[in-house]
């Protein structure tokens, strides 16, 4: 079977169990504040497990794509070392909510594997969780009596917590689970060792294959149980291991998931001796390197299709590293220097089509992404090769690679603790790895703590509901909270409030939450500072308590501030379109941000969008705006809204019924959750204020509307006479361009001044010059105007000069600044480097920095009181 064909029969197995086949969830999580990336498949069903919503169907089944980057067998820099893990991988799951159970799990896991896939019975084992005395859990006798239904008991093993008893954290929904291991090893090896003594074992060949959780408890902040109001199974086959076993195959890179991608980056870099797509249990650095490369386009391909770009910050980050990684192995270990990853994502597109189409139909603005990504990092890690020689040549005397060194380089040039090891190794040179180690952990801890929360547990007061958001057609409603939590951050604490009605809105969809207040029975107002979703929770933050948080409460949004995003939520719909009509139908949203203040449009987009293409945006939302559009809201089945033509956002999840937004007669006709006006009159004035490049492909544009658009009409105009008031004239750009051309005349005139009085310095310098060993030597404090002239003096020195050291020093605003210059024989002869005397003798005494070549270098620093002591400094080198 190919892999396509496997996951298809998972899929309609579980659909003739009565199982609705749902899609997977992006993978890049937007309403959960514990998750950058969806890792489980369950991700997007814990409202479920928790109680906070009620699922449309008591039985699913999909196929999650998923990201891991860290935890147990998961750290980035061990991918593609081994052969079976994975940042970016799929996980097949079928889930029961408070439906089937373990009979019903078990039976049609077995049924599956044995029946419908013809897996050998004799090579598979199960475990059962063998209780836990400390917790008070027995052993879990039901799934052992169930699976003695189907296999052998010798095969039922007893499982510690650690494997068979799933969490999904610290706190939430958690059970004992029952896993299906699969020993995969030659029957002569079965025969010499028994594979149950393998089984959790990490033996590269017995390993687990899909594991049923049945979730029955909630885990509290204080560590103890509570049983969920009901029981659920949640389950997780890894497709990649299973096309493995089914293809059998000893590595998931020999399938037809990655060999189509290996066979390809085998020809682009042009291997003398291409593996034919398979790679074995391989640990040659170019296996090593073709692994972490098939691996690695997946992840960053999918993330990028669901709206996650690389960036320095948060899952943008975690991108960008997985990319950087691909990098370094391609241009260390395959030596291909240029940009390769986007060539891949054609392919993977392909690959996809018919279970993730959302990569075919973006294929142009990832491939741009990832290629500007890929072209950045290239030049960085030249000149990370080039500080490497600087590291090498600091570390020759010592023979080791200090630990601050290693880590600047794995830090700030992306090289692999392997590479700097590797180059190390090629220059008889060790590397401080305790050192670097240190530092890892350093810079590790500093992230932990910038982004610990501290969460309490929730505190009922209420009977649990599901929470009826009111907020489209009501401001004030009366309301009563069901619960409430402490969290720390930072520092600082605050509450989160549930409320049974709500009219608050949570972020999300780009617009942000509501703010406002909470009128108490007893007269006490406790302000809302801002309003989230966790998953479909909706949470108010305040920053207090009422004295008695069971009363009758009315919740009351601020009418303006909501009023204010409505105008920029209806006019951001309107720009979207006038986009696709002034720059093409390729214009597809890639982030927004919709609050009173302000609209933030990011859109993919190739070129700069010009002056006279925002000047036609900006006329096409006034038409429509003046036009005074009803903007129409209808709820009805999603099918049914992308059929009538409504754009759907790439990475975000719609239910079943979604909301669609119309504006106009076929003008604008999106899905979306946020709050609008119901005429497109009501925004007044719509004005762009600035238009930039946010990242590869995305342009970002900033815009106004309503009092505000209007008000930064008004600054304009008085900026305008203001300026015009200062110049004394009716034409202040006439004014301003005699202004630049006066302008330019006089530093034209400053210029031959300097460089008249340079000459004198110069030949003032030339008489200052002594003989120490040889070697003319030059050193003063001069007065120039900046920096730059300390480095035409010592280019002009140059050719007055032969074998010679200059070392010229200037206070400069009250800033101290130097520039060395050796001539090239004395550099050879004396062993003498500006670039290393700058850093190790003269950046210390300035207390500053700089660098530069061997023959020519400066500093900057803001100790001025220490230059004669620089001058002396160079000069004691020549002694």
């Amino acid at each position: 079977m190919t892999s396509s064909e496997i996951r298809q029969r998972f899929l309609d197995f579980f659909k003739s169990k009565g199982h609705t086949i749902v899609p997977s969830a992006p993978i890049v999580v937007k309403n959960d504040p514990t998750l950058m990336f969806t890792n489980a498949g369950m991700n997007q069903f814990k409202d479920y497990f928790l109680g906070n919503k009620q699922s449309p169907h008591p039985r699913v089944a999909d196929t999650q794509k998923c990201l891991r980057v860290s935890g147990k067998h998961n750290d980035l820099e061990e991918v593609g070392v081994d052969t079976y893990h994975h940042t970016m991988f799929e996980m097949l799951g079928n889930w029961s909510f408070g439906d089937y159970f373990k009979k019903e799990a078990i039976e049609w896991s077995w049924e599956l594997l044995t029946e419908v896939y013809k897996i050998d019975k004799d090579r598979l084992y199960v475990t059962v969780f063998e209780g836990d005395e400390q917790e008070g859990l027995p052993f879990d006798q039901e799934a052992y009596d169930e699976w003695a239904k189907w296999i052998s008991k010798d095969r039922i093993l007893k499982g510690k917590k650690k494997d068979n008893f799933w969490e999904m954290g610290d706190t939430g929904p958690c059970g004992p689970c029952s896993e299906i291991h699969i020993d995969c090893r030659s029957n002569e090896e079965r025969k010499a060792i028994d594979g149950k003594t393998l089984i959790n074992a990490d033996h590269p060949q017995v390993i687990e294959i899909w594991n049923n959780v049945f979730i029955q408890f909630n885990r509290k902040k204080d560590g103890s149980l509570e049983p969920l109001p009901a029981k659920h199974v949640d389950t997780g086959m890894g497709f990649e291991r299973l096309v493995r076993v089914l293809q059998g195959k000893n590595s998931n890179y020999d399938t037809d998931i990655f060999t189509g991608t290996i066979a390809e980056i085998e020809k682009m870099v042009a291997l003398p001796n291409p593996s034919g797509g398979l790679l074995g249990e391989s640990s040659t650095k170019q296996a090593i390197a073709l692994r972490v490369v098939a691996d690695h386009i997946r992840a960053i391909v999918f993330t990028i299709a669901d709206g996650q770009l690389p960036s320095n910050t948060g899952a943008g980050y975690v991108i960008r590293r997985i990319l950087r990684r691909a990098v370094r192995y391609y241009y260390s270990y395959l030596d291909y220097k240029q940009p390769l990853l986007y060539q891949l994502v054609k392919l993977i597109a392909a690959q996809f089509e018919q279970v993730f189409p959302e990569v075919k139909q973006q294929q142009a603005f990832i491939e741009k992404v990832i290629k500007e990504e890929e072209e950045s990092f290239l030049r960085t890690l030249e000149k990370g090769l080039r500080r490497m020689d600087d590291i090498i040549a600091a570390s020759a005397k010592s023979g080791i690679i200090n630990g601050k060194d290693a880590f600047e380089l794995y830090d700030t040039y992306g090289f692999p603790a392997d590479l700097t090891r590797l180059i190390a190794t090629e220059n008889n040179l060790k590397v401080d790895e305790a050192g670097f180690e240190n530092e890892m952990k350093q810079q590790k801890d500093r992230s932990r703590a910038a982004t610990a929360i501290d969460t309490q547990d929730w505190v009922q007061v209420a009977a649990e509901v599901p929470v009826k958001f009111v907020g489209y057609e009501d401001l004030n409603a009366g309301a009563k909270v069901i619960k409430y939590r402490k969290v720390s951050a930072k520092g600082k604490e605050q509450y989160q409030l549930v409320l049974d009605i709500t009219p608050f809105y949570a972020e999300s969809g780009g617009q942000v939450g509501d703010k406002g207040k909470l009128i108490f029975e007893n007269g006490e107002e406790i302000p809302v500072t801002d309003t989230k979703k966790e998953n479909d929770l909706i949470i108010h933050f305040t920053d207090k308590l009422p004295s008695d948080v069971s009363q009758p409460l009315r919740a009351v949004v601020n009418a303006e501030k909501r009023l204010y995003a409505a105008y920029n939520h209806t006019a951001t719909h309107l720009l979207h379109s006038a986009l696709k009509q002034v720059l093409g139908s390729h214009v597809n949203q890639k982030g927004s941000l919709v609050s009173p203040d302000i609209l933030r449009f990011d859109v993919s987009h190739f070129a700069k969008i010009t002056d006279e293409e925002i000047r036609e945006v900006e006329r096409i939302v006034n038409d429509k705006i003046r036009e005074n559009l009803p903007v129409i809201i209808k709820e009805m089945p999603k099918d049914e809204a992308l059929q009538m033509g409504a754009m759907a956002l790439f990475g975000e999840k719609y239910g079943d019924i979604v909301r669609v937004v119309s504006i106009g007669s076929g003008f604008s006709t999106e899905l979306c959750g946020g709050t609008h006006v119901l005429h497109t009159g009501m925004i007044g004035l719509f004005v762009i204020t600035s238009e930039s490049a946010v990242a590869a492909g995305v342009r970002r544009i900033e815009a106004l509307t309503g009092p505000a658009a209007l008000q930064y009409v008004y600054d304009k105009l008085a900026q305008n006479k203001a300026l015009a008031e200062l110049l004394k004239t009716s034409d202040p750009i006439k004014a301003v361009e005699k202004l630049i051309a006066d302008k330019a005349t006089l530093e034209k005139r400053v210029e031959r001044l300097e460089a008249k009085e340079l000459v004198s310095i110069r030949n003032e310098l030339l008489r200052k010059d002594e003989i120490i060993n040889q070697i003319n030597f030059i050193g003063d404090i001069v007065e120039v105007s900046n920096p730059d002239a300390l480095k035409r003096l010592c280019l002009d020195l140059k050719n007055q000069l032969k074998d010679f050291v200059v070392v010229l020093c200037a206070n400069i605003g009250g800033k101290a600044f130097v520039a060395v210059s050796i001539a090239e024989n004395v550099v050879a002869a004396r062993n003498l480097d500006a670039g290393q005397i700058i850093k190790q003798q003269v950046a210390p005494l300035v207390n500053g920095g700089g660098g530069g070549q061997k023959t020519l270098a400066t500093a900057g620093g803001k100790e001025v009181g220490n230059l004669q002591q620089v001058i002396d400094t160079v000069r004691n080198l020549l002694q």
